[in-house]
C-alpha cells in the first residue's frame, strides 16, 4: 500500500529551495551574493540564474546548505526561477515536481 507519503528527505530538499528562493529576492537574510555566486555561462537549454558549485577537497563542506542546494537548484526550469513571490514559487515547485520525481533525491 502506497501512503504517497513525503519523505524527510523531500521535504529538506524543498524547503532549501524555498530558502534560497527567499535569499535571491532578498527578503531573508543572510544576502544572496555573500553564499552563492552566479554562473558566467550561458546555458541554451537551463534558466538564466545558475549557481557556480564550489570545489573542494574536504567531505564535510559537501553537507553545508551553501553546496547541498545548488545541484537542486540548477535543474529548474526558468518558469519556475521566474517566480513572482514565494507562493507562486512554491506552487511551480509543486508542479514541476510532479513530472520530474527525481527532483528532490539527494
Amino acid at each position: 500500500m502506497n501512503l504517497r507519503l513525503v519523505t524527510l528527505e523531500d521535504r529538506r530538499n524543498r524547503a532549501d529551495l524555498i530558502f534560497l528562493f527567499k535569499m535571491y529576492k532578498g527578503l531573508t537574510q543572510p544576502p544572496f551574493d555573500t553564499l552563492f555566486q552566479l554562473s558566467k555561462y550561458e546555458g541554451i537549454r537551463e534558466h538564466s540564474l545558475k549557481l557556480n558549485k564550489h570545489s573542494t577537497n574536504r567531505d564535510v563542506r559537501h553537507f553545508f546548505f551553501s553546496e547541498r542546494v545548488i545541484n537542486n537548484w540548477n535543474q529548474l526550469d526558468q518558469n519556475v526561477i521566474d517566480a513572482t513571490s514565494v507562493n507562486v514559487f512554491k506552487k511551480q515547485l509543486q508542479h514541476y515536481r510532479k513530472y520530474k520525481m527525481d527532483l528532490f533525491l539527494d
